[in-house]
């Protein structure tokens, strides 16, 4: 993995995005190059690394919802 990628991917588990969903991501090209644009817009914007994972993240759990995000959380419990 590119260390650009490896930062991202960094930056949003510590903004609590589960590793399952942030391998699904990395491993789809067009998932990734959206995900690569939007960092560099926000970026652009004058956004801060962690303003835009944080920015990021909160996106990406409600795209999922917060049930999903649990059960996955609930799953790894058990």
């Amino acid at each position: 993995m590119e260390i650009k990628n490896l930062n991202m991917y960094q930056r949003l588990r510590d903004f609590n995005v589960p590793a399952v969903v942030l391998d699904e991501v990395f491993a789809n090209k067009e998932d990734l190059k959206t995900l690569e644009q939007s960092w560099e817009d926000l970026i652009k914007d004058g956004l801060k690394h962690d303003e835009v994972a944080e920015s990021i993240s909160k996106a990406i759990i409600a795209e999922l919802g917060e049930d999903f995000i649990q059960s996955i959380s609930d799953s790894k419990e058990k």
